[in-house]
């Protein structure tokens, strides 16, 4: 390759990769604001006696159904051929109807109905999310994978705490702070495909189209990808140890610290900062050595230890303080994993042509936490009279996290 040519190899993948940093912070802006202030603070306005088990029902619902989307998204992506390319088109309509149903949901004084455009609404957001992880694979090499994961890992984290940020301002203008969410996780949408011009999709072969073929690429053989489902389970037990604390923050503080609904509304903010901060000071260093070591495993390993310690602070100083000390920990720990978290996905797909079906299917462990942690947070409580026990489960999601990525042979 000429020196002019890796020049502007260079140049677009710089440019790709604040893009990727840009949509990565959109998504999870929409992600925290509704899931951490906004949904919760609607549920309990419905019904305060209540709220616990109807966001679980609300929670779940949305998580069943992005279970499906992920895969079907993936492959449907896969398929696409445009002259936008395989992945632009995708992001255009989820970005525009996720907009949509954000400002309906806005709208909604009933339970049933929150629940509906809640479920479109997530529907639209998780197809972006699953077609925008595609593009990493398509765009980078092994090498640079690192890299990649680290900057949507910076994008993620800059949404968290984006998104509950503008959510408590929100909060006290629901139609406007909704419709403001939708309009602007367009406006990145349609940006993106802008700066980003894929390459057209025309050209490209398309195998016949079968059901049965169809259905049938949605199971990778644990027996011949072993390390894809390694790779799968210690996703799904790490997502689920931060989100068996992050979705129901809000309850946290308000139920086991003892704080008012408008003080916990307002210290949701900072705590969430703080993780914030934590994650960014480890997660684009680390995603650079891995890549200079070509090591993913020890860093996966050290996270959850990371973050299993940090699940016990609350248990041993029950108060704002230790919430505090709970979100700078885990923020560390949270941030290792993440910046090799799509780098490791990636070294684990089986079949290069189908990378979005086969990162819908991994993006899967992170849907299946978000539709049983309601349920299980739920179960939790009424057994142990409060939230000690979600904190212990916390932990030992975290241990099974790091125990399950050991057996994984093709990555170092």
């Amino acid at each position: 390759m000429s020196t002019a040519a890796l020049g502007i190899r260079i140049a677009r993948q710089t440019r790709l990769l604040t893009w990727l940093f840009l949509l990565n912070a959109a998504i999870l802006t929409v992600y925290a604001g509704f899931i951490v202030i906004l949904v919760p603070d609607q549920v309990a306005a419905i019904d305060e006696e209540n709220k616990v088990a109807n966001l679980a029902i609300v929670m779940t619902a949305s998580s069943i159904a992005t279970i499906v989307i992920h895969p079907l998204m993936g492959a449907l992506s896969d398929r696409t051929r445009s002259r936008l390319g395989r992945r632009a088109p995708w992001i255009i309509i989820g970005g525009a109807t996720g907009a949509l149903f954000t400002v309906l949901l806005a709208g909604a004084t009933s339970l049933w109905v929150l629940c509906l455009y809640w479920v479109l609404m997530m529907l639209c957001v998780n197809s972006v999310a699953t077609v925008g992880s595609a593009v990493v694979p398509d765009h980078f090499a092994r090498e640079r994978l690192g890299v990649a994961s680290a900057v949507v890992a910076l994008g993620i984290f800059v949404g968290m705490g984006a998104g509950v940020a503008l959510a408590g301002i929100a909060v006290n203008s629901i139609g406007i702070g909704y419709a403001a969410f939708g309009i602007g996780f367009m406006i990145v949408c349609v940006l993106f495909v802008v700066f980003n011009r894929d390459f057209s999709s025309r050209d490209l072969e398309r195998p016949p189209f079968s059901w049965r073929s169809f259905l049938a690429g949605f199971w990778v053989d644990p027996k011949r990808f072993p390390d894809f489902w390694w790779a799968f389970a210690g996703r799904f037990f790490l997502i689920l140890a931060y989100q068996s604390v992050q979705s129901y923050l809000l309850y946290i503080l308000r139920d086991y610290v003892g704080l008012s609904n408008s003080e916990s509304t307002a210290m949701s903010t900072p705590i969430t900062a703080v993780m914030l901060v934590g994650a960014l000071l480890t997660t684009y260093f680390v995603g650079r050595v891995s890549d200079r070591t070509g090591r993913r495993k020890a860093f996966v390993f050290l996270a959850s230890v990371i973050m299993a310690a940090s699940l016990a602070i609350p248990l041993l100083v029950p108060s704002v303080g230790g919430m505090f000390a709970l979100a700078a920990v885990f923020g560390v720990g949270y941030g290792i994993y993440m910046s090799v978290d799509m780098a490791l996905m990636n070294e684990v797909l089986p079949a290069a042509d189908q990378a979005a079906k086969d990162l819908g299917i991994l993006n899967i462990a992170t849907a299946l936490p978000q539709a049983f942690t309601p349920a299980l947070v739920g179960v939790l409580i009424l057994l142990s009279g409060g939230y000690t026990a979600v904190f212990v489960a916390g932990i030992v999601f975290a241990v099974l996290g790091a125990l399950t990525v050991i057996p994984i042979r093709g990555v170092r």
